[in-house]
């Protein structure tokens, strides 16, 4: 096995066909997210973007979830980061997503497992998101003294103000059936049907003109506000970093670190 700091926690391989599959590779961490992840996150859909034969792309995570939101040990470590490399993290998240959402080609999640905080990010970005009956979704930033401006926005194009204000605020665990209810998936599908149903929806999408898909999406995101400027994106991003490095997001992660109630929890 190679050594963890060789092995590349984004995984990319297109078929004949130009379709990408984007795998998040960080199994022994629930594929959470860290500077590396998203770096290479950002990288590589740039790549995919410029390619004349890409059709669409699909994203999976490596190992039992599909993504876990951001590495607890990172948040640690950002927490105390100086203002500028604090915003640039923060931004390198707000950009991901940004990235994914407008990305110029058809995009699927294939949500299995765990699927919290930027991983419920992730699944908003996406054009369809599929997830197995066992998977289970939290946006759990406030559990750990953060907000999840980042992903904000997306949460709310996906699944609208009135669920998005219920389960960032309360930092709720729920499950597949309810991530269909409130928007946030498309289709629940059993594990042994999930490859087929996954090639069903390719196959639909290969039979549209690769042209007016792109038009179509750019079209439905831009006459409904639906992209972010450097402006919004900036401010999304300090609003960020401030709250991850306050006195709530250090007590916060360590809490969470420690297996133990954080201080604003009564009778901790």
């Amino acid at each position: 096995m190679a050594p963890p700091e060789l092995v590349a926690p984004v995984l990319l391989a297109i078929d004949p066909r130009g379709v990408a599959t984007v795998t998040l590779n960080r199994p022994e961490r629930g594929n959470a997210y860290d500077e590396a992840l998203l770096a290479a996150l950002i990288d590589g859909l740039a790549s995919l973007a410029a390619r004349p034969d890409l059709r669409a792309v699909v994203i999976r995570g490596a190992g039992k979830h599909f993504q876990a939101g951001a590495d607890i040990d990172w948040l640690a470590r950002a927490s105390a980061y100086p203002p500028e490399q604090a915003f640039a993290a923060s931004m390198a998240t707000t950009r991901a997503m940004q990235m994914l959402n407008e990305f110029p080609h058809p995009t699927l999640a294939v949500v299995h497992g765990a699927c919290f905080g930027g991983g419920c990010g992730l699944v908003c970005c996406v054009d369809v998101a599929l997830a197995t009956e066992a998977a289970v979704f939290g946006l759990t930033e406030v559990r750990v003294g953060v907000a999840p401006s980042p992903i904000s926005t997306h949460m709310v194009h996906a699944m609208g103000l009135r669920h998005t204000r219920r389960y960032a605020l309360t930092g709720e665990r729920f499950d597949a059936a309810e991530a269909l209810r409130i928007g946030l998936v498309h289709e629940i599908v059993a594990d042994a049907a999930l490859d087929a149903r996954v090639e069903t929806i390719l196959d639909a999408i290969l039979l549209g003109a690769p042209g007016a898909i792109t038009a179509t999406k750019r079209s439905f995101l831009g006459a409904n506000g639906l992209t972010l400027d450097a402006r919004a994106m900036a401010l999304l991003a300090h609003e960020s970093w401030m709250q991850r490095n306050s006195a709530e997001g250090r007590e916060g992660t360590a809490a969470f670190r420690a297996r133990r109630k954080p201080a604003w929890y009564p009778g901790a």
